[in-house]
């Protein structure tokens, strides 16, 4: 079985293809023909192995510990384990796993739900991420609540699209921030108002937000502060700047120090996967009130230059590899 496989932390293009072995069914485990699997910044870091914390913390120190990337899945079950009641053989689902880039990939069941019918094998394998991200920062890290001005930093992107979408779903009121090219897009998943950041400053004029949720990572606290309701609360859901030990993290740590001393309430999101909010995406997509946007796919063969259209920050939604 073909799979990516990481060679070298310098570079994404240190991936190659090469044979492995089909993934070993557990008894609690389904293994999934892979369909098509989604990028995000976190294969870029597991890729690189930048910033350093992260091999300090778990990647792996010289060398990554998982040999296969890739975390968002969609495909058909292929076999099941003797312990799993929710999936048999032929079943579509999506989710998350271990090695997604590869023909075949395995996880517990419950990593998995059913793939909505209304969407390709694309869209739902660029769904669990990103999705999840954007869900719980609104959701667990602010409660978003009905009638609140929220603003997504990075709406046209991958975790903005979903953010914007979601926070119209629990009655906010969203202003998208994007570039010039992706400002008909963020209008298109219902934003109430966009800014196109090359021509406005966010942080202008009067207006302050009950929720920022910054999902693209470069600007200060204090510009970010500056468009908070004095008692609002910031989500820092992407930290992509700084250097190579921290690499945005610093920013992060500081705006979680800082809320300590100040009314408005500074948070940084590290998302789980979890089958709860796996569910309740799948079942919002299935009603027609959440879309997976998917720019571009590439195929296995491909993923290096997948990850570097991603990092050049030119993608509106997500980018997906076909298998």
């Amino acid at each position: 079985m073909k799979a990516i496989v990481r060679e070298t932390y310098r570079s994404p293009d240190g991936l190659e293809l090469k044979e492995i072995d089909k993934p070993v069914v557990g008894d609690d485990d389904v293994l999934v023909r892979v369909h098509a699997a989604g990028v995000d910044q976190g294969v870029w870091h597991l890729v690189t192995g930048l910033p350093y914390l992260l091999r300090i913390v778990g990647f792996g120190l010289r060398r990554p510990k998982t040999r296969v990337p890739g975390l968002d899945v969609a495909g058909r079950v292929e076999a099941v384990g003797r312990n799993v009641s929710r999936f048999q053989p032929g079943d579509e689902v999506f989710g998350t796993c271990s090695g997604s880039y590869a023909e075949y990939a395995c996880a517990r069941q419950d990593k998995f739900a059913p793939k909505p019918a209304n969407v390709t094998f694309e869209q739902a394998a660029a769904v669990p991420s990103s999705a999840f991200a954007a869900l719980q920062g609104l959701r667990r890290s602010a409660q978003v609540q009905a009638g609140q001005k929220v603003l997504v930093i990075g709406a046209g992107g991958g975790v903005g699209t979903f953010a914007v979408q979601l926070a119209k779903e629990f009655g906010a009121n969203v202003t998208g921030v994007c570039s010039t090219k992706k400002t008909d897009l963020v209008r298109s998943i219902g934003a109430d108002d966009v800014i196109d950041y090359t021509r406005e400053d966010f942080a202008d004029g009067p207006r302050r937000y009950d929720l920022i949720l910054d999902t693209a990572g470069g600007r200060s606290l204090a510009h970010l502060r500056r468009a908070l309701d004095p008692r609002g609360s910031l989500v820092i859901v992407g930290s992509e700047g700084g250097g190579r030990w921290v690499q945005g993290v610093d920013r992060a740590l500081r705006a979680a120090m800082l809320s300590l001393f100040v009314s408005q309430k500074l948070r940084m999101l590290v998302s789980t996967e979890n089958q709860e909010d796996l569910q309740l995406l799948g079942k919002l997509i299935e009603a027609g009130k959440l879309t997976p946007i998917v720019d571009r796919t590439y195929s296995l063969s491909e993923v290096p230059k997948a990850i570097q259209y991603l990092r050049a920050g030119h993608a509106c939604g997500k980018v997906v590899i076909t298998v």
